[in-house]
């Protein structure tokens, strides 16, 4: 606002009179004027939805004017919109009402470009494809397709923009009377779905609630007082291939209740329902044990009778495709389980332990259902994440690193860094094992040893496929750490995962596999260090005050929590009476500097190098930024305790948010 400011004030001295202010504050409902006269659908330099404002009486005629002289001051390729919007003309509320208003005369076009998602020549480029594509394709598919927005972006703004509901829904939660079978195709052509049905209403889900073929096409079926709600294509589709499969009568008899076919399919069903992340079946001398991980601590299920050991495991090695005459030897393999009765999905690797007593299992969950995380929704605060975005994604060249141990969420964040960097002028190559999430518009390859493809060969082969970006799951040894420097010294973005403790650790360990420390210094530009916690349920959240012991063990007084607002969960039906509902993640951020650098150089303690790192770089420690997620009520200060490293002693939770922008 600070541009804006200095702006406005040479447009009024600019003016006839040199006396004109600007025109201030929005305009509230009640006091929209009953007549606007000002004809701004035939200036050439309004943009359609300003129109709409001016119309609705949101912006009064000295706003518009105003503003239109601010924009045409500007350099920059900006909308009038975006002027009206950071002069604080209108609110969001207002602009959404407008945009409802008027959503018959709205392209999504004109929306993305007035929004400042896409320019105008974006459009121009994708309308040029939609004409010389053989197939006749919608603006907004050839968009996704071509890469101009990703197709979360799209479905966020169309929500957040139109004020339409975005709905995800799982099989098992719609009305199945709503999805009689010969409407199938009907749903398909025109990428809707019926969910529910309440007080004679019925709520339909759009890929693209702007068509009004697709309405129409549902106001035919279900009446024209429909509740529209909007979720990606790809989930429309996935739905309604679920659905049909669902209809597909299963030959022969149904498993007994209590066979070991009958017992595993129901663990199954029961761990994704619950959003387990790992099963764990414990062999007994007199009964099995079954666990799930549920964020990230471990819960007893049920016990089963030891009678079924041998035949449970026999089954599931079966699934996941594993030698079952072998017992004496541990074994992996992998499956993919669908239930056809909810419509739910899991990509499962299993691994079977010999134990004293049996084959223990063990099998982690990757859920079909999800989707690739927006950075701004991983958790990191706001200038750490102004930061990771300039300082690390946005670099022409170099690595970056994602650090922490198994299960605190690293493939989630390298997957947002994917999404960030993923557009129509970027080629993003990947070598992964497994793959956990499939993203449109980038080239991504599974490591098979069984037939070859060797995560050697593979990264032989990538720096020959002119990539601008390359993503490897993991830094495993010292070829993939030397293969990443070396592409990082050709001009490519290297993007990775390490298993280490905190930001300086990733530097050490690669000390540790003898790459050179002027290597290091010249190609590592960042190094994300990161742990999951539980999420205290806001349902339940009530105040807390710390314990004496609990301030000690991070040497904090009571001056240092000024302004905390410790929270904890009580326990509620929403979180299963737990008083912890998902998780959230705790980060440090570590940006090479030229003072860093000379540290690595000079092969100084990493005690020294985070010492420095703090004074010159603005590093926040994990425990740091933990504590201040304490502060605001989001985690339980036991757990930060427990689970980030105490290194150095914190600074007060004052100067941490300060220093995290979120103040």
């Amino acid at each position: 606002m600070i541009g804006f400011e200095a702006l406005a004030k040479q447009v009024d001295v600019l003016t006839e009179a040199g006396q004109e202010q600007s025109p201030g504050s929005p305009v509230s409902n009640d006091d929209r004027p009953k007549d606007t006269h000002l004809h701004v659908a035939d200036d050439s330099q309004t943009s359609v939805i300003v129109s709409f404002l001016v119309k609705d009486g949101y912006i009064t005629d000295e706003q518009f004017g105003y503003a239109r002289r601010v924009h045409g001051k500007l350099n920059s390729r900006r909308s009038l919109l975006s002027v009206i919007k950071e002069l604080n003309f209108i609110t969001t509320e207002q602009l959404r009402e407008s945009l409802r208003r008027n959503l018959v005369s709205l392209r999504i076009g004109t929306l993305l470009v007035e929004l400042g998602y896409l320019t105008e020549d974006d459009i121009k480029s994708a309308l040029a494809i939609q004409q010389s594509a053989p197939v006749k394709k919608r603006l907004g598919d050839v968009l996704v397709e071509a890469n101009f927005i990703s197709e979360q972006k799209l479905v966020e703004t169309l929500a957040f923009q139109l004020g339409f509901p975005q709905i995800e829904p799982l099989l098992s939660e719609i009305d199945r009377s709503l999805l009689p079978r010969a409407l199938i195709k009907n749903f398909k052509q025109n990428n809707f779905i019926p969910v529910s049905k309440e007080n004679g209403q019925v709520t339909v889900v759009f890929a693209d609630p702007t068509d009004q073929r697709d309405v129409e096409a549902a106001q035919q079926l279900f009446g024209k007082n429909i509740i529209q709600a909007i979720a990606s294509r790809r989930a429309i589709s996935e739905l309604l291939i679920g659905y049909e499969r669902s209809l597909v009568e299963v030959i022969g008899p149904a498993p007994a209740e209590d066979s070991a076919v009958a017992i595993v399919n129901q663990i199954l069903q029961e761990a994704i329902i619950e959003n387990a992340s790992d099963i764990h079946i414990e062999p007994f001398r007199d009964r099995q044990r079954v666990r799930f991980r549920r964020d990230g601590v471990l819960v007893h299920h049920k016990y089963i009778s030891a009678d079924l050991a041998n035949s449970m495991v026999s089954r599931l090695k079966v699934m996941a495709e594993a030698d079952i005459s072998e017992r004496m030897r541990h074994q992996d393999g992998r499956f993919l389980y669908e239930d056809l009765k909810t419509g739910r999905s899991a990509d499962i690797r299993a691994s079977f332990f010999v134990t004293i007593y049996g084959e223990k299992v063990v099998m982690r969950l990757l859920s079909k259902q999800q989707s690739v995380l927006s950075l701004k929704d991983i958790g990191m605060a706001n200038k750490m994440l102004d930061r990771f975005s300039a300082d690390a994604l946005d670099m022409p060249s170099g690595v970056i690193l994602i650090t922490g141990p198994t299960g605190s969420g690293k493939t989630t964040t390298l997957y947002s860094c994917v999404a960030y960097l993923n557009d129509v002028n970027t080629s993003i190559i990947t070598a992964e094992e497994p793959v956990e999430y499939v993203v449109d518009g980038i080239s991504q390859c599974a490591i098979n040893p069984k037939i070859g493809r060797t995560f050697e060969e593979t990264l032989r082969h990538m720096v020959r496929q002119d990539p601008d970006v390359i993503i490897l799951g993991e830094i495993r040894d010292k070829y993939s750490a030397d293969t990443a420097i070396q592409a990082a010294l050709t001009g490519h973005k290297i993007l990775s995962t390490f298993h280490t403790e905190d930001s300086i650790g990733g530097l050490l360990r690669l000390l540790n596999m003898d790459i050179e420390a002027f290597l290091i210094s010249s190609t590592v530009v960042s190094v994300l260090a990161q742990r999951l916690i539980r999420r205290i349920c806001p349902h339940c959240a009530v105040d807390y005050t710390p314990t004496p012991s609990e301030l000690r063990r991070i040497n904090y007084a009571h001056h240092d929590i000024t302004g905390a607002t410790f929270k904890v969960g009580q326990g509620c039906r929403s979180c299963r009476f737990t008083g912890y509902k998902g998780r959230i993640g705790a980060f440090e951020l570590l940006i090479l500097n030229e003072i860093v650098k000379d540290a690595i150089l000079a092969k100084k303690t990493s005690y020294e190098i985070r010492r420095l790192s703090i004074q010159s770089s603005g590093l926040v420690t994990l425990l740091e930024d933990g504590l201040a997620k304490a502060a605001s009520g989001q985690a339980l200060l036991h757990d930060v305790i427990r689970l980030l490293p105490r290194l150095m002693k914190p600074r007060p939770i004052q100067e941490i948010r300060r220093l995290l922008g979120d103040e």
